[in-house]
């Protein structure tokens, strides 16, 4: 009875999605003609700047009108970097030495590393927050920030980040983005609907909700490569 009825949903979902995707013109009109609305590129061409308020059509596509698939994605990572650590992970037992993978670096490293950490920050953090005007975003930016801090790491083996803050930026960061698609959702719209002012067009203040969603991700997505990095660095050799 059980194998009957997931047969059943299986093929009433897959009607329905053969249903929606047969009036969807995929790979037709590829350069957006703008007297044909029903195909794909033509309406994110078309109404990215006037709708949206966004320049970066690409950023519109990925967190707005694919904003669900993009939530998915950084939930898949999150899960991914939890399966690392719990593997990686080891209890370090009374009595046990235990000796560091990483060698020791040379001054001229860690002087650099110094130096450079600050400006990898601001710039990863300038990517994500004006991912919606330029080429780049949340998930350029927070990779960005996470090589600054594995700079660090290899800079100095004493280097530690602080896994329950990158827990609790993580989780935040999630919330954020899950809230603010529900909160659409209380309002009367669609799930990451955008409900705020779309402001002026390649204004840093502009796009709605597209620059928070974009901030939130590179958030998540820093901490959650960081902790991987720092997970992976730290492996101890026991004797």
């Amino acid at each position: 009875m059980k194998k009957l009825l997931v047969l059943l949903l299986l093929a009433v979902v897959g009607y329905s999605l053969i249903t929606a995707m047969m009036g969807v013109k995929f790979g037709e009109n590829r350069l957006g003609d703008p007297q044909d609305e029903k195909t794909v590129s033509a309406y994110y061409l078309n109404n990215t700047t006037q709708k949206l308020s966004v320049s970066n059509v690409i950023t519109a596509i990925v967190v707005n009108y694919r904003g669900l698939d993009t939530l998915g994605e950084v939930s898949v990572l999150f899960l991914a970097s939890l399966g690392l650590g719990s593997i990686l992970y080891r209890k370090h037992k009374e009595g046990e030495e235990e000796v560091a993978i990483l060698k020791p670096s040379s001054q001229l490293l860690q002087a650099g590393s110094k130096l450079i950490f600050p400006a990898i920050l601001m710039l990863g953090a300038y990517v994500f927050i004006h991912g919606h005007l330029t080429p780049g975003g949340g998930f350029q930016g927070g990779a960005i920030i996470a090589t600054g801090f594995l700079l660090m790491m290899m800079a100095y083996q004493d280097y530690r980040v602080s896994h329950s803050v990158l827990v609790w930026v993580e989780s935040l960061a999630g919330i954020t983005f899950a809230g603010i698609g529900m909160w659409g959702l209380l309002l009367g719209n669609t799930f990451l609907e955008n409900f705020l002012p779309i402001g002026t067009l390649n204004n840093l203040f502009s796009g709605g909700i597209i620059p928070i969603i974009y901030i939130a991700v590179g958030f998540k997505v820093a901490a959650e490569l960081t902790g991987v990095l720092d997970t992976l660095l730290n492996i101890k050799d026991k004797h």
